[in-house]
């Protein structure tokens, strides 16, 4: 009965950590479709206002998506930190007794913390990504829009036509690499139809999302691809530093 009890207390931890893990990756894909949309819609809006409106609702989105899980993210990093150390220790150390009990415990609570600090991780590192290839994606908006400007210059009145702004593929650039992290860096732009707004506009525009990263935080810190690299250096020299205090390990 107590073994029972026990079992029935570690899956109903486990099924908890995990839903939780899945509702912020869930959370981050409804966001990541509203990205996309926001990349469609400028290759139909020539006006700057709307697409700053936009911009700052997907912004405030995701600022309060941090807030909310800020707490979760740290303290799934501490406590997946803290047991796999502690697994370290318990196996490792001079004396300690290893069976199939303890062992099979020890695999299933490792497997479990690190898949949930997985997908907060990658799903944290990817809307981050997706977020800042928008100014990519604008700056090659401003960059049509100019060449534009510049071509109606040289068209008389008599002979203008609808003209439009030329897409990625008319610049030569129709062969670029397409990669599944990269989609909405690599977005070719649909023509968009003349009276764009000024030069001006669309400068500020670029610079005000060059000023203004956005992505998932965790008490100001960016969870992006870097982040991942760093913690994922730390684990292991923290469990390198244990393996050679415990049984000697170089």
């Amino acid at each position: 009965m107590g073994c029972l009890m026990h079992m029935s207390s570690w899956l109903y931890r486990t099924s908890l950590f995990l839903l939780v893990s899945v509702l912020f990756k869930l959370t981050c894909s409804l966001q990541i479709l509203r990205l996309e949309d926001f990349a469609q819609m400028l290759d139909k809006l020539s006006d700057v206002r709307p697409i700053l409106i936009q911009h700052l609702t997907i912004k405030r989105n995701l600022h309060v998506i941090s807030h909310r899980f800020r707490v979760f993210i740290l303290l799934t990093l501490i406590l997946v930190t803290a047991s796999q150390f502690a697994s370290l220790l318990v196996t490792t150390v001079e004396g300690s007794i290893v069976n199939i009990s303890t062992s099979g415990e020890l695999a299933l609570c490792s497997v479990t913390l690190v898949l949930g600090l997985y997908i907060c991780q990658r799903s944290a590192a990817k809307i981050t990504h997706k977020a800042q290839s928008l100014t990519s994606l604008v700056t090659k908006w401003h960059v049509c829009a100019t060449m534009e400007s510049l071509s109606d210059m040289s068209i008389t009145d008599e002979t203008r036509r609808p003209s439009v702004i030329p897409s990625i593929v008319d610049m030569g650039l129709e062969n670029e690499i397409a990669d599944d992290d990269d989609e909405l860096d690599n977005t070719k732009l649909i023509p968009v139809y003349k009276h764009t707004a000024s030069y001006q506009q669309r400068q500020a525009l670029v610079t005000y999302f060059e000023n203004n990263e956005t992505g998932i935080t965790v008490y100001g810190f960016m969870l992006d691809r870097t982040s991942i690299n760093t913690v994922f250096a730390i684990q292991l020299s923290l469990a390198l530093w244990i393996l050679d205090k415990t049984i000697g390990f170089a």
